[in-house]
């Protein structure tokens, strides 16, 4: 792939870390293992989240709590904001097997149930615009994937590929062109996307200038980081990244 001067960065900004309270008030079942839930306070005026694939950490309190400091002990996990308002804050979490928090609390917590909102605390967002787009991930990533679509000109060279277990788990996609999904089936979580990756040669790339979006299980971390060198893509206008790693419930997806 010839080198081609940038049209786009990937810039840093800094937020104000804010903690907030909100309570569970609808939940909404996309897929058999995918749900969205609306978050809603008076606490949520102002939050911001300027990149598609900034963390927010949401608390988990196992039982009532009396004040700020006893919910931000309880138990947390990092997700990715999806849409929000003055008051309300819409989150989706993949449902899987397991003894987490996070996924059973989305599935089955009664409405009224509170949980703590911290951050996010920084974003990366796009600074002018990629020649062209690959948008790689499992469920996990589909809400950044959702946020990264929207800003991707109709038109554009561009590929969305996400993993998910089987036909009719794969969830609708706002996007300006069709989303490939590929099945694992049984096998482990990122095998179809690692096969994906590695079968990809120079001669695939998307198009000139493209900005890369590969997130999933830390196994794609490497296979997604090999690509880059093939297509030659500066790692400074990627982003690569393990969003949770099989074994580890408290493994922290890097900012």
């Amino acid at each position: 792939m010839r080198e081609m001067k940038s049209g786009f960065s990937i810039e840093r900004r800094g937020l104000d870390l804010r903690f907030r309270t909100v309570t569970l008030v609808e939940r909404e079942w996309l897929a058999p293992d995918f749900v969205r839930v609306r978050l809603r306070g008076d606490d949520l005026r102002g939050f911001d989240s300027p990149g598609a694939d900034d963390h927010m950490r949401l608390f988990f309190p196992t039982g009532p709590v009396s004040s700020i400091e006893q919910m931000r002990e309880a138990p947390s996990r990092e997700y990715t904001p999806l849409a929000w308002g003055d008051d309300w804050l819409d989150v989706e979490f993949a449902v899987h097997g397991g003894s987490g928090v996070a996924a059973p609390w989305a599935a089955t917590a009664p409405f009224g149930s509170s949980i703590g909102v911290g951050g996010p605390r920084g974003s990366a967002v796009i600074s002018g615009t990629p020649g062209s787009w690959l948008l790689v991930g499992d469920e996990t990533a589909i809400p950044a994937i959702r946020r990264f679509a929207a800003l991707v000109p109709v038109g554009a060279s561009a590929r969305i590929v996400i993993e998910t277990v089987s036909a009719g788990r794969e969830v609708d996609i706002d996007a300006p062109v069709d989303v490939e999904w590929l099945h694992r089936g049984d096998a482990r979580s990122g095998s179809a996307l690692i096969a994906f990756l590695e079968g990809l040669r120079e001669a695939d790339a998307v198009g000139d200038d493209p900005f890369v979006f590969i997130a999933a299980e830390q196994s794609v971390v490497k296979p997604g980081r090999a690509l880059l060198d093939r297509w030659n893509v500066d790692a400074a206008k990627a982003v690569v990244k393990g969003y949770w790693k099989r074994g580890e419930a408290e493994y922290h997806a890097p900012h």
